[in-house]
């Protein structure tokens, strides 16, 4: 650690930075606190949609046992684009889901069993569950990695810069109190002389 300059002008560049750490210390654990928050509500996102998908998947799985139809509908559809925008949460960018463009492949209808068209929109169901689940992992991620960053800031704040800053300035404040006694004592000395000198004088 610096050795710190006793001085009034060090003494008071100490002051403002604490003041500067305990007024952004509270933003930060606000910070933190919106962030744990939107961990939680990504979450809850993320078990709803898996709910949603595994019914459909499994509703899905009962119509082509029911029809002995192996094929694969996916296969009728290509995913043409995934379509996002940036949101903010506290401070952070994050993607925002939007949507999935398809492209359905042409089929005939005649030679395809009559539930295709369900089926495919079932399919197109399932995609967009998935893309949406992909999404929210990523904000996941995103928002994990600000939170590790948040924590740190706040202990550097909280466990390093404050409690040496407060030791700084009660250092120093020694020193001046010192510095004061210690002149205040050479006054008295310096007057006592200067009586004692005129008392010689006069005498």
């Amino acid at each position: 650690m610096a050795k710190i300059k006793l001085t009034k002008n060090e003494f008071k560049k100490q002051k403002d930075a604490l003041k500067r750490y305990t007024r952004y210390l509270p933003t930060l654990e606000l910070k933190k606190q919106q962030l744990l928050a939107e961990i939680r509500r990504v979450h809850e996102e993320m078990k709803s949609k898996r709910a949603k998908a595994d019914a459909i998947e499994k509703g899905l799985a009962a119509w082509i046992a029911v029809f002995a139809d192996k094929s694969d509908l996916r296969k009728l559809l290509r995913v043409k684009g995934i379509r996002t925008e940036k949101g903010n949460i506290a401070g952070i960018d994050i993607p925002l889901f939007r949507g999935v463009d398809f492209e359905e492949h042409a089929y005939d209808p005649m030679k395809t069993p009559l539930w295709v068209d369900a089926g495919l929109e079932t399919v197109k169901n399932v995609i967009l569950l998935d893309q949406e689940l992909k999404i929210l992992q990523e904000q996941e991620q995103l928002i994990q990695r600000e939170l590790r960053t948040t924590v740190q800031r706040i202990n550097l704040f909280d466990k390093v810069m404050i409690p040496r800053t407060e030791e700084n300035i009660r250092v120093i404040r020694i020193f001046m109190g010192d510095q004061d006694t210690a002149a205040v004592v050479r006054g008295k000395i310096s007057k006592s002389k200067i009586e004692k000198k005129k008392m010689e004088q006069t005498a």
